[in-house]
């Protein structure tokens, strides 16, 4: 898994966001391009934002238990895979607003680097390690830009 602290990895990706275009189309899924990129940012809102609200204690114990692993491993998300209801982006978006809302939090992820993740709270999954955040935003981030072929 490549790391999203590494410089050259975070402008590998940053090109790959600027590769998109307001007409560029899913290999597979139903999300256009805008919300997709709204729906990349959730992950990074959770992180630096108090803009979701944290699961109560029983949902945090059924995430924990089951679905962070999925999450934080290093395995690809299949095609088509489900989403949690807080990352569903069902209105349109801004396409530039998003794309720089986007490249902002890769950035900022970038500059903070692992020392700032490494045992940082997430609200679905409690404390994990830098690796864990690396592939969490790694793994998310080019599973949809590589479902719009970028």
């Amino acid at each position: 898994m490549k790391n999203i602290f590494d410089q050259a990895v975070s402008d590998e990706l940053t090109a790959r966001i600027e590769a998109l275009n307001p007409d560029s189309q899913p290999l597979w899924g139903k999300m256009s391009v805008d919300q997709m990129l709204a729906h990349c940012s959730v992950a990074y809102e959770m992180a630096y934002t108090d803009r979701h609200p944290k699961p109560n204690a029983l949902m945090r114990f059924f995430l924990k238990t089951f679905v962070k692993s999925g999450v934080v491993n290093e395995k690809p998300y299949p095609k088509n895979a489900r989403t949690a209801p807080v990352f569903i982006i069902a209105d349109r978006r801004d396409f530039e607003k998003e794309k720089s809302k986007l490249i902002s939090y890769l950035q900022k992820t970038q500059e903070l680097g692992s020392e700032h993740f490494e045992g940082k709270e997430s609200p679905s999954f409690g404390a994990m390690t830098a690796q864990e955040w690396n592939n969490l935003f790694y793994k998310h981030l080019d599973h949809h830009l590589t479902q719009f072929g970028v």
